[in-house]
């Protein structure tokens, strides 16, 4: 049992001015936090760090005694996988890991942990943190296509007055939104809300505001030919993987836009690109990649009808206190022993 303390080691680089924040609002967290065994922040939300860090011997022994003795880390050490497991096997009191990425639930996937740590332990994401964000580089990206951008571009670039065209009207679009989490369903209400009619993908009923109606993901194919757009908000799992394939991409409506704000591992890039030079496929608004960085021999790099996002449309001067904020909530309710937002489900990872 977890004392009326919890003990958290800070795994990840914290602002000052969150640390306290999380102390100040559930004064039952003693944060352990010591600054400089962590990397500094190149930017917002850059929760890897500094590439070029480094701890001395010193430094290392230090960090290893602190998340070794912690009840729950803020964070997955260093953002390594291998670095979790090894924690979970040293550290048998550890019962909680917050990890910084909406996703998390790859990184947890990746330790490869017993059953026992994966019962023993809680594993929560930050999903929903990056919803608006997210949602709005989506509606960005159903604009881009319904708006011609690739060929503004282009026209642009070779100094070309051509002839009037009509661009589409988002109002008048169906889109397929796959996922109804903390970014599908923002996603969802943006787009009803500029007049779109939004059908969401998921694998059970539910009552959300914006959604005309809900199909499965077995049945995405089927109803790819009425979509003039799809957003993908899903997590990478053995179920999700190349939803968006051969098969989708050839059914579709002929010009139509993808965007993908989930993960890479959802769209079959290979696909995605005859889809593209057929014009099967009109515009693309990628955040998301399955290798990242994109290799630079894709050729998603080369094609004026890809807009790419090196994986930063989630990113927001705000999001370092929302996770916080997310946080202290979450220490509340495991020591209350209420239900923690956003655990991750430790048979698919998501």
């Amino acid at each position: 049992m977890i004392s009326r303390q919890l003990r958290v080691a800070v795994a990840a680089p914290l602002s000052g001015d969150d640390a306290a924040w999380i102390t100040q609002h559930e004064p039952r967290v003693e944060l352990m936090y010591e600054p400089d065994l962590l990397p500094p922040m190149r930017w917002a939300a850059d929760y890897s760090g500094d590439p070029e860090f480094s701890r001395t011997p010193e430094q290392q022994a230090r960090f290893t005694q602190l998340v070794d003795s912690a009840d729950a880390l803020y964070g997955i050490p260093d953002v390594d996988p291998s670095a979790l497991a090894r924690v979970a096997a040293a550290n048998s009191r550890l019962r909680w890991v917050h990890t910084m990425a909406a996703g998390g639930g790859s990184q947890v996937r990746g330790a490869n942990l017993t059953s026992e740590q994966l019962e023993r332990i809680a594993f929560t994401t930050s999903a929903g943190v990056h919803g608006h964000p997210l949602a709005e580089f989506a509606v960005f990206g159903v604009f881009a296509g319904a708006k011609s951008l690739a060929r503004l571009r282009r026209q642009q670039r070779d100094r070309q007055w051509s002839g009037r065209w009509s661009m589409q009207q988002v109002a008048d679009q169906t889109v397929l939104v796959l996922g109804l989490g903390g970014i599908g369903s923002i996603v969802a209400r943006k787009l009803d809300a500029l007049g779109a009619t939004v059908v969401a993908v998921a694998r059970h009923d539910a009552d959300t505001a914006g959604v005309s109606r809900i199909v499965r993901p077995e049945d995405i194919v089927s109803e790819a030919h009425l979509m003039d757009a799809v957003v993908n908000t899903l997590p990478g799992t053995d179920s999700t993987h190349h939803l968006l394939g051969d098969a989708f991409f050839s059914a579709v409506k002929s010009g139509a836009t993808v965007v993908n704000v989930g993960r890479g591992t959802v769209i079959d890039e290979e696909a995605l690109v005859w889809a593209l030079a057929s014009g099967q496929i009109g515009f693309a608004a990628l955040d998301v990649f399955e290798a990242e960085p994109l290799p630079a021999d894709s050729p998603l790099w080369h094609r004026d009808d890809v807009l790419i996002s090196p994986h930063t449309a989630a990113l927001d001067d705000r999001e370092e206190r929302r996770i916080a904020e997310l946080f202290a909530d979450n220490a509340g309710r495991l020591l209350d022993g209420t239900p923690m937002r956003n655990r991750v489900n430790t048979v698919e990872f998501y």
